[in-house]
C-alpha cells in the first residue's frame, strides 16, 4: 500500500484500501476447514483443472458484490468481467471509486480525492482470476473444506509474496460455466489486509462493450 493510502484516514478511505487490497474476509459463507486432510495428489490436478475450465468458461460475467474489509466495513456494487482480462468494479454510488482492469493493468479511479492509480495486473491477487491458466494453474493448491460441493483454491507465488494471496471459492452449479460458480474470494495482500469479496446475481454471456472498461479520468476532461 502506498504512502498517499496510508495517510488516509476517514471512514470511506478504509474502504478504499480494502479495495485496493482486493481481499476478502477470512468468514465466508462457505468455511474452509483446516483440520480436514489434505486432498490426494491424484485429486488435486483434476480439481485445479476444472477450476481453471470454470474460470476460462466465462466469456462475460455481471454480478453483484459486496466487500467487506476486516474491520466489518462494507461495500456494495456490481462487478462487470470479459475475457480477455477485462474487469470493472463500479462501487456503490456514496463511494466515489471506481477500479477497472483493461487486460493489462488495474486502475483505481478515486472521485472524491480526484486521484488515479495503476499497477500491474500479476502484482494484485486479482491477475489468478483475470489470467486462470497461468496463475491458477502454476501457483494454485487445493483447500480442503469439507464439503464435495465446495471447491476451495489458494492461489500465490511463493517466490513473489508481494503480490499477495488469493483463495477462490466455487460452488457446484449446473447453470454456471464449467459446472462450478466463483461465489466468493479471499484476497490477502502482502501486508496481510484481508477483504471479503462474495458475488451474487451471476448473469453469464450478456453484451458487455469495451467502453465499460473505460472512466472518466478526474484530473482532466474527456475518458481514458
Amino acid at each position: 500500500m502506498n504512502k498517499t493510502l496510508a495517510l488516509i484516514s476517514a471512514p470511506i478511505r478504509v474502504g478504499l484500501a480494502g479495495a485496493l487490497a482486493l481481499a476478502v474476509p477470512a468468514t465466508t459463507a462457505f468455511a474452509v476447514t483446516p483440520s480436514q486432510s489434505a486432498p490426494s495428489q491424484a485429486a488435486q490436478p483434476a480439481a485445479m483443472d476444472r477450476a481453471v475450465a470454470a474460470l476460462r468458461g466465462i466469456s462475460t460475467l455481471r454480478a453483484d458484490f459486496v466487500q467487506t474489509d476486516r474491520s466489518g466495513q462494507r461495500l456494495t456494487g456490481v462487478l462487470t468481467l470479459k475475457r480477455p482480462g477485462k474487469i470493472r468494479f463500479q462501487y456503490q454510488d456514496d463511494a466515489k471509486m471506481l477500479i477497472v482492469g483493461d487486460g493489462s493493468a488495474l486502475t483505481l479511479i478515486d472521485y472524491e480525492v480526484n486521484q488515479v492509480q495503476r499497477w500491474p495486473i500479476k502484482k494484485s491477487p486479482l491477475g489468478a482470476l483475470l489470467d486462470p491458466s497461468r496463475d491458477v494453474s502454476r501457483y494454485g493448491r487445493l483447500v480442503p473444506t469439507g464439503n464435495a460441493d465446495v471447491t476451495s483454491i489458494e492461489v500465490r507465488d511463493p517466490k513473489r509474496p508481494e503480490f499477495g494471496t488469493i483463495t477462490m471459492i466455487f460452488v457446484k452449479d449446473a447453470g454456471a460455466p464449467g459446472g462450478l460458480e466463483l461465489v466468493s474470494w479471499v484476497a490477502l495482500d502482502s501486508q496481510n489486509k484481508r477483504t471479503t469479496v462474495r458475488l451474487s446475481n451471476h448473469r453469464y454471456g450478456i453484451d458487455v462493450p469495451n467502453s465499460t472498461f473505460s472512466f472518466k479520468d478526474p484530473r482532466r476532461t474527456g475518458r481514458r
